[in-house]
């Protein structure tokens, strides 16, 4: 049995295992990884000093000269990869959120895990002047401690729907209050450091703030879209469905719940806070495919091709001036969660 409307391909190996995917989810992963990439290669061709996408690739395959293998591997190669990266973390992270809550609204920046990865960011950065690897590690932790939070007042049957995302609201808020009390509380350069993590932002990014998000990508992806995505699946169903067709349902949301507020938490350790990414990337690519369901791939995808996009759009908005890549999200996601509201209201969801 499987959830009405929902149509696939069926692909058997020798040794009797069997995979179900949907042609046309498949090919929007694929579309939105071809776009990721291609920014991606803009992206690297983009600054002080300007390169043809073809000089580019040339340089990636070990063709360039020595000034522009220079440029490319060592300076821009790896803020490209964080931004691809960072993308795919909170893409596949928000599409495990809007499942499990079944809820458009449910990202980690509303839930309150973004909030809470800044306070473990900030409590290193304020607290102890930590390099990359103590702010990864406050990352994850704070994030982590968050998500138990969250999980522990919402409760074992509670993890879901309107009750997780109110509890995540409340909890976000007080986060908030503790975040801009560390502020207060720190030296100024580091405050000023702090205030230029907390607007999201990929200058400056080397290899090991990039490489915590792809280790976790590496694990965590094969083990969320293929291990636990027809788990998820059921989970839409509501609990009664998924578990008469089998499904373990408090071990396999507390393992989606944990894997998501990872991948937020490094997420925001390597860029940020960024906004809205997680919030979008599902919606855009449940709204290409067609289909039912967390489309966790798709939505994974499509967030690296957004992230990239935007870093993108931020370095050539103005003429000599770099912004943030999380403002431009944040202009671009905010305008895209009002439209969200508006529609929810006429369709009598909310």
């Amino acid at each position: 049995m499987r959830p009405a409307g929902v149509k696939g391909a069926v692909i058997r190996t020798p040794n009797g295992l069997s995979l179900r995917f949907r042609p046309r989810a498949l090919a929007v992963a694929v579309l939105c990884l071809a776009v990721a990439l291609g920014v991606g290669v803009l992206l690297i061709g983009s600054g002080d000093f300007p390169m043809s996408p073809a000089d580019v690739v040339r340089t990636l395959l070990g063709n360039g000269t020595p000034a522009d293998s220079l440029i490319v591997n060592e300076i821009r190669l790896p803020r490209a990869v964080a931004a691809l990266a960072v993308g795919a973390a909170l893409g596949l992270a928000g599409a495990i959120f809007q499942s499990l809550t079944r809820n458009p609204l449910g990202s980690p920046d509303v839930l309150g895990f973004t909030q809470g990865a800044a306070t473990g960011v900030l409590g290193v950065i304020v607290l102890a002047g930590g390099g990359s690897a103590a702010v990864a590690a406050g990352a994850a932790g704070g994030g982590l401690l968050t998500g138990a939070l969250v999980y522990a007042v919402a409760g074992r049957h509670g993890a879901h729907g309107q009750r997780l995302i109110l509890v995540g609201i409340g909890v976000a808020a007080i986060l908030t209050g503790v975040n801009g009390y560390l502020l207060t509380q720190a030296k100024i350069t580091d405050a000023a450091r702090a205030v230029l993590w907390l607007t999201g932002s990929l200058d400056g990014r080397d290899w090991a703030d990039a490489a915590p998000v792809l280790v976790a990508l590496a694990v965590l992806g094969p083990l969320v879209v293929a291990g636990c995505g027809r788990a998820l699946r059921m989970l839409e169903m509501g609990d009664d469905a998924a578990h008469g067709l089998g499904v373990p349902i408090e071990r396999a949301r507390l393992i989606m719940l944990a894997a998501a507020v990872l991948l937020t938490s490094l997420a925001a350790a390597a860029a940020g806070p960024v906004s809205f990414v997680a919030l979008t990337a599902p919606q855009l690519a449940r709204r290409l495919t067609r289909t039912p369901g967390p489309n966790l791939l798709p939505s994974m995808c499509m967030g690296a091709a957004l992230l990239a996009a935007a870093d993108w759009a931020a370095q050539r908005a103005f003429t000599g001036h770099q912004l943030p890549v999380g403002v431009v999200t944040g202009l671009l996601g905010g305008g895209y969660l009002v439209w969200l509201l508006v529609t929810q209201r006429k369709t009598g969801r909310i």
